[in-house]
């Protein structure tokens, strides 16, 4: 009998995220407005995004480890909380001043729990659905995310342009409460292990165990994450730091401009995980080296609109264009990417194997960020030649990576 998508526990599953992601994503954006306006720099912004990511990157895999060992539901419940009391500390601190300092604080903890959560939430997908349902419901999970980009930069822009940055802290409190609330429904099967260990013992033989995994009977994974990791370094780098720079500093447009962008931008999300819920049964991993290829072409187009005799709207409206395709692009792959490895991973490694995911994906973020930020502050006046050469690499490497991915695909084939 063919398991149902939205069982109960998938169900409050979602509805958790989707509360969590709203409160998040709004804060966060309403936060890059305050810093790009309070200190007029990408460098700035980029150090602290890059700083904020550094715990996440770090303390990954013993979240992977603490999902595999403990009761899921109560770490994220657990999680969740603190979340909440975290932002509801930093805005009352702000009141008192040092605004960009307690920023970067909240940052970093916010970081340090989602290390946590991140990898546990992908691991609790598989636990709760069926395999055949495992591509949908990551497809889901990812439209979620998507759908809450689409509408907390709407949500941010007027809140923050109408009321300043202390309602956007109350909102996001609010979120985080209403999500550990909605996951104590949650149910999920957890067997208390017969024999304890010390901390150093656990991680030890976890570690040891997942490597093994990694780099001896799946390192087609690892092939993969790493090529993920190299190519994130130029998109998180452009994206993250870059369009919100061109945007506000370069083009000059209203924060109005740049909400309307990242919910455009949340649109093309959706669509991406909508496509691999859709063909979930025709997709083909060949097709992955395309997106790539696809990134750096929105890259090279990005920096020939600056040498275009365009106005300030016409590249704004080019950019979104370009970005949202990217931005389809990484739903696409990351939807379908985490699917096969799940598939590929055993339920007692899933957490860890998850935590390494979100490591290896986000480990090139930071550098991305830093190198970006500096980067369009010295060519502020001269973007196409950041944007540019970043595209014909990117296309380089997408190029480069179809063999592999046509080897994985016959691999999987020969499996099957």
């Amino acid at each position: 009998m063919k398991q149902k998508l939205f069982t109960r526990n998938f169900t409050f599953l979602i509805l958790g995220q989707v509360s969590s992601l709203i409160g998040n994503y709004t804060l966060k954006f309403a936060l890059s407005m305050y810093v790009l306006e309070q200190t007029g720099s990408a460098s700035v912004f980029a150090r602290l995004l890059a700083l904020a990511m550094l715990p996440t990157i770090l303390l990954s895999p013993f979240g992977g480890i603490l999902a595999d060992r403990a009761n899921r539901r109560n770490i994220m419940v657990a999680l969740d909380t603190l979340s909440g009391l975290s932002v509801l500390i930093a805005g009352l601190a702000m009141l008192f001043g040092h605004d960009i300092f307690i920023i970067g604080i909240l940052l970093i903890i916010l970081s340090v729990l989602g290390a946590f959560e991140s990898p546990t939430v992908q691991a609790c997908v598989p636990q709760i659905l069926s395999e055949d349902n495992i591509v949908k419901g990551n497809a889901v999970v990812n439209q979620v995310a998507s759908i809450a980009s689409l509408i907390t930069p709407f949500l941010g822009s007027v809140f923050y342009t109408a009321f300043g940055i202390q309602p956007v802290f109350y909102a996001a409190v609010v979120c985080f409460f209403v999500t550990a609330l909605l996951e104590c429904f949650i149910r999920l099967d957890y067997k208390k292990p017969e024999h304890t260990m010390r901390i150093g013992a656990i991680i030890k033989e976890d570690f040891s165990v997942s490597m093994r995994f990694l780099c001896r009977e799946q390192p087609i994974i690892l092939k993969m994450l790493l090529l993920a990791a190299i190519v994130s370094l130029f998109v998180a780098g452009t994206a993250v730091i870059g369009f919100p720079y061109l945007v506000r500093t370069v083009l000059g447009l209203s924060a109005t401009y740049y909400g309307m962008a990242e919910s455009a931008m949340g649109i093309a999300s959706v669509l991406g995980s909508l496509c691999v819920a859709v063909l979930a049964k025709k997709l083909r991993l060949r097709y992955l080296s395309l997106v790539f290829v696809s990134f750096g072409i929105c890259l090279i187009l990005c920096g020939v609109t600056f040498l275009l005799p365009a106005g300030a709207f016409g590249r704004y409206l080019l950019l979104l264009v370009m970005f949202c395709v990217c931005q389809l692009g990484c739903s696409f792959f990351s939807t379908y990417a985490i699917s096969m490895i799940q598939k590929r991973t055993p339920e007692h490694l899933m957490g860890k194997i998850m935590s390494y995911v979100f490591t290896l994906s986000m480990c090139a973020q930071p550098v991305g960020q830093i190198v970006y930020g500096a980067l369009f502050d010295q060519f502020s006046n001269r973007v196409y030649w950041v944007l540019i050469p970043s595209g014909l690499i990117v296309c380089m490497i997408g190029l480069a990576s179809r063999g592999f991915f046509t080897k994985f695909e016959k691999r999987e084939n020969s499996e099957g």
